[in-house]
């Protein structure tokens, strides 16, 4: 799957689709006006572009989610790990922990991914 970029202003945008779909794409214009004071052809402009992207799906007045918040996430941490880090998630984590501890709570909580992974369960 070729990788989903969102600039700030479209994720903004983003997570009010998230947070209330399926939503009328009427609905969506009075949210987007009242969130990010847009205007009905900004948003519709961006819900097309977003829509060609395949993250979202308006049909007969619906606007429907493709890839949900989690999904999109995955999809650019996956990114991140292979682009800067050879694909190799323990030099990220090295990375990412380098400057800031873990916290015990953090620790343990990596530690319970780990085993729910090593019984099968890496899915959960």
């Amino acid at each position: 799957m070729e990788e989903i970029r969102l600039g700030a202003v479209e994720l903004k945008f983003a997570e009010l689709v998230w947070a209330n779909a399926p939503i009328p794409s009427g609905e969506l214009v009075k949210l987007c006006k009242q969130a990010l004071g847009w205007s009905k052809s900004t948003t519709y402009t961006v819900l097309r572009k977003l829509c060609e992207r395949g993250l979202f799906v308006n049909e007969n007045g619906a606007v429907r989610v493709l890839i949900d918040r989690s999904g999109y996430f995955t999809q650019k941490s996956e990114a991140v790990v292979e682009t800067d880090f050879g694909g190799s998630l323990p030099a990220f984590i090295a990375a990412f922990t380098a400057g800031k501890p873990l916290t015990q709570g953090e620790i343990d909580e990596i530690q319970t991914m780990i085993d729910d992974f090593r019984r099968g369960n890496g899915d959960a």
